[in-house]
């Protein structure tokens, strides 16, 4: 099986299972399995990762797919085609010195399946959509700023997103005031481009009108930062006049192409049909208890172009399938969208990651 006869079959995969709410115990793991096969054979620092760590090259279970961890992307080109086919490169923020992580795309219509049909399943009304981002052309390696971008395809015809950061990192405070007094909205950002909006309106509140959602994708590691999310959400619903069940969180990385979501406090975070995510114990490997505390490890079958098994740094609590996220481990390096926000926000405008 070539790539694209691969990509088709992941493509019919995801829109059945989007369109049903459900995919089959069976059929993830049988196309999890051919996409192991299919990187293994064709993605040559994932095969010698695989030889070194003895896993064989027929496996039958999902959960045994040999997962890299994310910093295996700073060292090694993770990609099942030829470099000159390369279409788009995504890139991890680096700002502290230990290197950037690079996810390479052959295609981008699995990444941006993913993200469409998964939004679409969450069942967020089709709003206007103001962006607390960069605009593409000023981020072109930021996998976050093209999860924004793409989201426009959701739009009504003729309704264009309203961008709100500056190329130099400058918010938009009176071009967000105006798109949210014309009615309601959809406002996406980083937690700490959130924050920056905050403590740039100081005294002042910004109201949306009724029935205005906000999406931010959190992280505050690396920043010096402890505001908690409950915090966090106390100043939308101060600032933004938003109820805790209006505001939602989007969790992913910039080494997948999928994303898991929650709204609110204290619900657990789920990914879409043809994802899977696992809460281990990081001594053990071994899944814990429904309720109990590990690490997560992350499957994901839109990512037929790099390694669809992921370990993360992330700490989360075991929530039957979904997982209550904790945090990053606090012995790992920082990263993340949101602390490149944070730099840029501030005056120290670098290279973005996400």
């Amino acid at each position: 099986m070539n790539f694209s006869e691969l990509e088709t079959r992941v493509a019919e995969v995801i829109a059945r299972s989007a369109k049903s709410g459900a995919l089959s115990e069976s059929e993830f793991n049988e196309t999890a399995v051919a996409i192991y096969q299919f990187q293994r054979e064709n993605n040559l620092p994932y095969r010698q990762f695989c030889e070194y760590s003895g896993a064989p090259a027929t496996i039958t279970d999902w959960r045994a797919i040999p997962t890299v961890p994310t910093s295996a992307f700073k060292h090694a080109a993770l990609r099942t085609f030829g470099e000159e086919e390369t279409v788009a490169t995504f890139r991890t923020s680096g700002t502290t010195g230990e290197g950037y992580g690079t996810h390479y795309f052959r295609s981008l219509a699995l990444y941006e399946s993913s993200i469409l049909q998964g939004w679409k399943a969450l069942n967020i009304p089709q709003l206007p959509q103001v962006i607390l981002t960069q605009r593409p052309a000023d981020a072109p390696h930021s996998s976050l700023v093209h999860m924004m971008q793409t989201l426009s395809k959701l739009n009504a015809p003729g309704r264009e997103q309203v961008w709100c950061i500056s190329k130099d990192g400058s918010l938009d405070v009176a071009g967000l005031r105006a798109a949210a007094q014309s009615g309601p909205v959809l406002l996406l950002g980083t937690a700490l481009a959130f924050l920056h909006l905050f403590e740039t309106l100081g005294g002042e509140a910004l109201p949306l009108q009724p029935g205005s959602i906000a999406m931010e994708t959190g992280g505050y590691k690396g920043t010096g930062r402890t505001l908690s999310k409950a915090e966090l959400y106390a100043m939308f619903r101060e600032k933004l006049a938003l109820d805790f069940d209006a505001i939602w969180n989007e969790y992913s990385m910039t080494e997948l192409s999928s994303q898991w979501y929650t709204h609110g406090l204290g619900r657990p975070h789920f990914g879409p049909p043809w994802a899977r995510a696992l809460v281990l114990d990081p001594t053990t490997s071994r899944e814990v208890e429904d309720g109990a505390q590990g690490v997560i490890r992350l499957f994901d079958l839109a990512n037929v172009g790099s390694v669809l098994a992921i370990q993360t740094q992330d700490l989360a609590i075991r929530r039957g399938n979904g997982f209550e996220l904790l945090g990053r481990d606090p012995n790992a390096i920082p990263r993340g969208c949101s602390r490149s926000a944070d730099e840029l926000l501030s005056g120290q405008a670098r290279q973005s990651r996400y």
